[in-house]
């Protein structure tokens, strides 16, 4: 994770074949363990393909934990829709999930078999750990490419404590942040704010 972004924008150059985009999700899918996936799908998306930058990346990060189901397939849909539309969407949702489903079965196996092992419990409290530290490591890298200002950082801590010692659900706590960006970062007379992160065009849709 200690790769650096391109600061060039998203999708720059040839839009990526369809089996591209399935092949990347399905090593994505096969390979973030332990419950990182944000730091992979940034690795995946960002770091490794430029397919999207950093700003991109939490916009359409946010979206997808605003909707109904796993971060992961929402994020693969709304990527594989902006880089080749509907059969772009399909077939990274394809290769986010094939994975996970074939080696979730002969876990779910094996656990019924030795998974009181206490070798196999470590095991398991050792990838968590890990986890964590991946989860970490994004939110640092991505903070300092996103947070532009002292309001922002108000906004992070506010949804945190929303959150964590409210128990306010994410999407509202999401929403909440999002009304208050818009009013702290509305125009105002004689003043351009150049700090504000652009907008995704998360509407933009390219198909064949």
């Amino acid at each position: 994770m200690s790769e650096t972004s391109s600061s060039a924008d998203p999708v720059s150059g040839p839009r990526p074949s369809l089996g591209r985009i399935f092949w990347v999700f399905l090593v994505m899918g096969a390979t973030s363990l332990g419950g990182g996936v944000v730091g992979y799908l940034r690795t995946g998306l960002v770091v490794r393909n430029n397919w999207l930058d950093d700003v991109t990346f939490v916009e359409l990060l946010s979206i997808s934990q605003t909707l109904p189901g796993l971060n992961a397939t929402n994020m693969s849909i709304l990527v594989g829709d902006r880089l080749r539309g509907a059969w772009g969407a399909l077939l990274a949702t394809l290769g986010m999930c094939l994975p996970g489903a074939m080696l979730m079965t002969a876990a779910a196996y094996a656990y019924d078999i030795g998974g009181d092992d206490p070798w196999s419990k470590a095991f398991l409290h050792g990838i968590a750990a890990g986890a964590l530290g991946l989860i970490v490591v994004v939110m640092v890298q991505l903070g300092s490419r996103v947070l532009k200002g002292f309001a922002d950082y108000v906004i992070v801590l506010a949804t945190a404590a929303a959150v964590a010692f409210f128990h306010v659900q994410v999407p509202y706590a999401l929403i909440a942040a999002g009304i208050v960006a818009i009013w702290w970062h509305r125009p105002r007379e004689g003043k351009v704010d150049t700090k504000t992160p652009h907008t995704a065009q998360v509407g933009e849709r390219h198909h064949e």
